[in-house]
């Protein structure tokens, strides 16, 4: 007699299923929720750096913005409101400081802008090896310390040794002269910049398709033509983002600059917004003071900045 096989045992609804199956305290599928967590625990290390090294610092700024206090940490910081705003726009250098930060900005725009197109679109007749070399010479002076560049336009512009004035013999102090500095700094920044943005452009230009100057060709444009109406329009927004990075970027870069040069001289000429608010930190240790200045200049070229992302959006769609 042969003995009867035992039953099946019912298989459990879970048994069938692999990890991702399972079950989280709240009744979600933990595979669905590591899902969604997967790309904030990327980000998340990004984040805790942006939190601790950009808006932690941007807080305390508000906040010690409304105190009044040396820098000595002996000393208490007494709470004054809103009393370190009040003073600042009624300081007639501080209005004075952003008179030449805007001329600073005017003045780095064609080294910005007008030189890189020309440079980066003349480029473009240099073939081979020569055409790497061009390269090379262009971008070298953005990879010049500013502390460096400082020192050796110093010799160049010594009234009686220096290179520029032995060449025109003009026997002029360049540097501690109030007309000339802030011409000075305009020239050495926009020199440093100059490789960087005609590398912006070069990037630009490369991104627009070689089919739209062969389409024109067949339709009888000119060259001239050509990057009137097809080349600079498509080149909008990289130059739209370079108007950008020279009103943000250019008042910092030039501190090294001024401090190494004038230290704000001669008669504060070349004193920006920013070498106004470290002067007003760690000259006049009035540490409230500087942190208005900084508050009010993060207000002010964060709406600029905002309003040319916004054209700049619009000039894309357009574009598309």
């Amino acid at each position: 007699m042969i003995a009867s096989a035992p039953a099946a045992q019912p298989r459990s609804a879970s048994s069938g299923r692999g990890s991702l199956g399972r079950v989280s305290p709240g009744g979600v599928p933990r595979g669905r929720v590591l899902r969604i967590a997967a790309p904030y625990l990327y980000l998340s290390p990004a984040l805790v750096l942006l939190v601790v090294w950009t808006y932690q610092p941007l807080a305390q700024a508000f906040q010690l913005s409304t105190y009044s206090w040396n820098l000595l940490p002996t000393s208490p910081m007494r709470s004054v409101g809103t009393a370190n705003y009040e003073r600042l726009v009624h300081l007639p250098a501080f209005w004075s400081s952003l008179g030449r930060t805007g001329v600073l900005i005017a003045g780095l725009l064609p080294f910005t802008i007008v030189l890189p197109v020309l440079i980066a679109l003349a480029s473009r007749q240099v073939r081979g090896r020569a055409r790497t070399v061009y390269h090379a010479l262009i971008f070298t002076p953005f990879l010049v310390a500013p502390v460096a560049a400082a020192a050796v336009w110093r010799w160049l512009l010594h009234p009686r040794t220096g290179f520029v004035d032995s060449t025109f013999g003009s026997q002029r102090n360049w540097v501690y002269d109030a007309q000339t500095a802030h011409w000075v700094i305009i020239g050495i920044t926009g020199w440093q910049l100059l490789g960087f943005a005609v590398l912006v452009v070069w990037a630009g230009l490369a991104g627009i398709s070689g089919d739209y100057d062969e389409a024109a060709r067949v339709d009888g444009a000119s060259p001239g033509q050509i990057r009137r109406w097809i080349t600079l329009p498509m080149l909008s927004p990289t130059l739209l983002f370079l108007v950008l990075t020279t009103v943000l970027l250019s008042p910092t870069l030039t501190f090294p600059l001024i401090d190494t040069l004038t230290q704000g001289g001669p008669a504060q000429a070349t004193t920006n917004i920013y070498y106004l608010l470290w002067d007003y930190a760690f000259h006049t240790f009035d540490a409230g003071l500087s942190a208005a200045a900084g508050v009010l200049l993060f207000i002010g070229f964060g709406a600029v900045a905002a309003v040319l992302v916004w054209i700049s959006e619009k000039v894309a769609f357009h574009d598309d």
